[in-house]
Protein backbone atom coordinates (compact mmCIF):
# COMPACT_ATOMS: atom_id res chain seq x y z
CA UNK A 1 0.00 0.00 0.00
CA UNK A 2 1.44 3.29 -1.20
CA UNK A 3 1.59 6.22 1.16
CA UNK A 4 -0.55 8.19 -0.92
CA UNK A 5 -3.47 5.55 -0.50
CA UNK A 6 -3.29 6.09 3.25
CA UNK A 7 -6.48 7.88 3.87
CA UNK A 8 -8.23 6.63 6.96
CA UNK A 9 -6.97 5.33 10.30
CA UNK A 10 -7.37 1.71 9.25
CA UNK A 11 -5.37 2.48 6.31
CA UNK A 12 -2.65 3.67 8.39
CA UNK A 13 -2.61 0.87 10.81
CA UNK A 14 -2.51 -1.46 7.86
CA UNK A 15 0.45 0.31 6.29
CA UNK A 16 2.40 0.51 9.74
CA UNK A 17 1.72 -3.25 9.96
CA UNK A 18 3.33 -3.55 6.43
CA UNK A 19 6.38 -1.16 7.38
CA UNK A 20 7.07 -3.28 10.67
CA UNK A 21 6.50 -6.48 8.80
CA UNK A 22 9.42 -5.30 6.10
CA UNK A 23 11.91 -3.80 9.06
CA UNK A 24 12.26 -7.34 10.78
CA UNK A 25 12.83 -9.09 7.62
CA UNK A 26 17.05 -9.53 7.89
CA UNK A 27 16.83 -8.95 3.67
CA UNK A 28 16.07 -4.74 4.50
CA UNK A 29 18.92 -2.82 4.18
CA UNK A 30 19.63 -0.05 6.63
CA UNK A 31 18.67 2.68 3.92
CA UNK A 32 15.43 1.01 3.29
CA UNK A 33 14.72 0.78 7.00
CA UNK A 34 15.87 4.71 7.81
CA UNK A 35 13.25 5.63 4.56
CA UNK A 36 9.96 3.27 5.73
CA UNK A 37 11.58 4.68 9.57
CA UNK A 38 10.72 8.54 8.21
CA UNK A 39 7.31 7.01 6.30
CA UNK A 40 5.85 5.55 9.70
CA UNK A 41 6.51 9.26 11.57
CA UNK A 42 4.47 10.50 8.85
CA UNK A 43 2.54 8.37 9.22
CA UNK A 44 1.67 8.97 12.89
CA UNK A 45 1.41 12.24 12.61
CA UNK A 46 -1.71 11.73 9.99
CA UNK A 47 -3.27 8.96 12.56
CA UNK A 48 -2.79 11.82 15.26
CA UNK A 49 -4.10 14.43 12.95
CA UNK A 50 -7.04 12.39 12.40
CA UNK A 51 -7.73 11.24 16.26
CA UNK A 52 -7.50 15.00 17.05
CA UNK A 53 -10.20 16.12 14.25
CA UNK A 54 -12.36 13.24 15.09
CA UNK A 55 -16.24 14.50 16.23
CA UNK A 56 -18.11 12.00 18.64
CA UNK A 57 -21.77 11.76 17.34
CA UNK A 58 -24.24 12.99 20.14
CA UNK A 59 -25.16 9.33 21.15
CA UNK A 60 -21.56 8.90 22.04
CA UNK A 61 -20.87 12.23 23.47
CA UNK A 62 -23.98 11.34 26.16
CA UNK A 63 -22.33 7.81 27.13
CA UNK A 64 -19.06 9.60 27.67
CA UNK A 65 -20.74 11.97 29.66
CA UNK A 66 -22.73 9.40 31.87
CA UNK A 67 -19.51 7.54 31.97
CA UNK A 68 -17.75 10.61 33.75
CA UNK A 69 -20.50 10.99 35.94
CA UNK A 70 -20.70 7.55 36.98
CA UNK A 71 -16.40 7.68 37.92
CA UNK A 72 -17.26 11.78 39.63
CA UNK A 73 -20.15 10.28 41.99
CA UNK A 74 -19.65 10.03 45.93
CA UNK A 75 -18.66 6.84 46.57
CA UNK A 76 -16.88 5.73 43.30
CA UNK A 77 -13.78 3.98 42.82
CA UNK A 78 -12.18 7.13 41.53
CA UNK A 79 -10.40 7.95 44.79
CA UNK A 80 -13.52 9.41 46.58
CA UNK A 81 -12.34 9.85 50.22
CA UNK A 82 -15.53 9.17 52.76
CA UNK A 83 -15.88 12.20 55.36
CA UNK A 84 -16.99 12.08 58.76
CA UNK A 85 -19.50 14.41 60.46
CA UNK A 86 -17.01 16.66 61.86
CA UNK A 87 -15.27 17.10 58.50
CA UNK A 88 -12.01 15.00 59.01
CA UNK A 89 -11.41 12.14 56.96
CA UNK A 90 -13.22 8.95 58.41
CA UNK A 91 -11.60 5.43 59.23
CA UNK A 92 -12.40 3.04 56.94
CA UNK A 93 -12.86 -0.64 58.28
CA UNK A 94 -10.69 -3.70 57.80
CA UNK A 95 -12.38 -6.31 55.67
CA UNK A 96 -10.36 -9.01 57.33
Amino acid sequence: MAESTVHTFEDITARLDEIITTVRSKDTSLERSLDLFDEAIKLGSKAVELVDSFDMSPTEAAMLEEAQESDAAPGSESGATDVAADGAPAAKADSD
